[in-house]
C-alpha cells in the first residue's frame, strides 16, 4: 500500500540485476513505493494501470525499446505529464539526444550513483508541463541526423546541462548500495 507520501515509481528493464538494484537504492534512499516491468510492453500496461508518478526506463530492451516506450507514454493523454528518467548504457551523445527528443525529462547512464538517481527523480517531478514542453521544443529545434557529427552543438550543451551535473554527483549505484545493505544487515 502507498503511503500519501510515498511516490509511485515504475522501473522499466529487461535486466532483473538493474531492477533489483535500482529498486533496491530507491527503497533505501527515498519514500517511494516501487513497480517493476520487464519489458517495454510490459511497462505500458503497468504504467496505464498504476500511473506512477515517476518512471525510469532503460533504452535497450527487446519488442518496444525505451525511446519508443517513452513516445507512447508521451502520446497519451493519461501518462504524458508523468516525469520520465531514462537510464542505459547507451553513452553516445547520439543517444543521449534521442532519448530527450523522445520526451525524457532525464537521461542518465548506467552506472549511476543511488543519489543522484533519486535527485534526478525528484528534479523531474518538479518539472512544470511548461518547462517539460519547452526542453522538448529547444531540442526538437536541433538537427539529427544519422551521423553523430552533424548533431547541432547548442543541443549537445543542452544535453550536458541537464544530464552531466546529476551523473557526476555520487559514486556508483553499486557501491552506494554496498554500504545500505551493511547497514540494513546491522539492523
Amino acid at each position: 500500500m502507498c503511503t500519501s507520501n510515498e511516490a509511485k515509481v515504475l522501473v522499466i528493464d529487461d535486466d532483473p540485476y538493474i531492477v533489483e538494484v535500482v529498486s533496491t537504492a530507491l527503497s533505501l534512499l527515498g519514500d517511494f513505493k516501487i513497480y517493476t516491468a520487464e519489458n517495454g510492453a510490459d511497462g505500458l500496461e503497468i504504467s496505464e494501470n498504476v500511473q506512477p508518478d515517476v518512471i525510469v526506463i532503460d533504452v535497450g530492451m527487446p519488442y518496444i525499446d525505451g525511446y519508443q516506450v517513452v513516445r507512447a507514454l508521451r502520446g497519451d493523454p493519461q501518462t504524458a505529464q508523468t516525469p520520465i528518467v531514462m537510464l542505459s548504457a547507451r553513452t553516445d551523445v547520439r543517444d543521449k539526444l534521442i532519448g530527450l527528443m523522445s520526451g525524457a525529462d532525464f537521461y542518465l547512464t548506467k552506472p549511476v550513483g543511488a543519489y543522484a538517481l533519486v535527485q534526478a527523480i525528484q528534479t523531474a517531478q518538479n518539472l512544470s508541463k511548461k518547462n517539460r514542453e519547452y526542453q522538448i521544443t529547444v531540442l526538437s529545434d536541433s538537427d539529427v541526423s544519422e551521423d553523430a557529427a552533424q548533431i547541432d552543438p547548442a543541443a549537445v550543451s543542452s544535453i550536458c546541462d541537464i544530464s552531466e551535473p546529476l551523473q557526476n554527483s555520487v559514486e556508483p549505484v553499486s557501491a552506494d548500495l554496498a554500504n545500505k545493505e551493511d547497514v540494513a544487515d546491522e539492523h
